[in-house]
């Protein structure tokens, strides 16, 4: 079993509906949940000219691995409406889900980069990683969560709901 820590974000629709479905549906496909961050509205990163967003960290087991658990979030993804386009990442959508670690491995492929390569510049990231995970260890930088929450220099608004 490996914790995988995903973060689900979106800013169109009934988000919070929204989430509800993706976390059952992790719970169905990837493995259960065993931590879960409160919710937040947080400023936009990257286009501001949008709509705030919802965010929410999870932290779930799985027995899945990397490859097989991108699969199943872009299947959710899918599943919830959401067109993935490379040349549009600061879009407005109504769901995001990003694997944030795959326990403690670092990937690097054409499919999936792990860590997530920008979430240690991310407020909406670091700020409910650091609510159930502070002391976990960011393999690449062999940081701990609460360290590069301090260290960041994003501004960015972001406010527990």
């Amino acid at each position: 079993m490996e914790k995988v820590f995903i973060e689900l974000g979106g800013n169109i629709g009934n988000v919070r509906a929204t989430f509800d479905i993706v976390i059952e549906k992790i719970n169905e496909t990837i493995g259960q949940i065993i931590k879960t961050s409160s919710r937040y509205e947080t400023e936009p990163w990257g286009n501001k000219k949008q709509d705030y967003f919802l965010n929410q960290i999870i932290c779930a087991e799985t027995n899945l691995n990397p490859d097989e658990v991108l699969k199943k979030i872009l299947d959710i993804e899918n599943l919830l409406g959401r067109k993935r386009k490379k040349n549009n990442q600061s879009a407005p959508r109504t769901i995001d889900i990003d694997i944030l670690f795959y326990g403690d491995k670092i990937i690097n492929s054409d499919n999936l980069i792990v860590p997530h390569p920008r979430l240690h510049q991310r407020n909406f990231v670091l700020t409910p990683l650091m609510e159930i995970a502070p002391t976990l260890i960011h393999p690449s930088f062999n940081k701990k969560i609460k360290d590069l929450l301090k260290s960041n220099t994003d501004t960015s608004i972001v406010r527990k709901v």
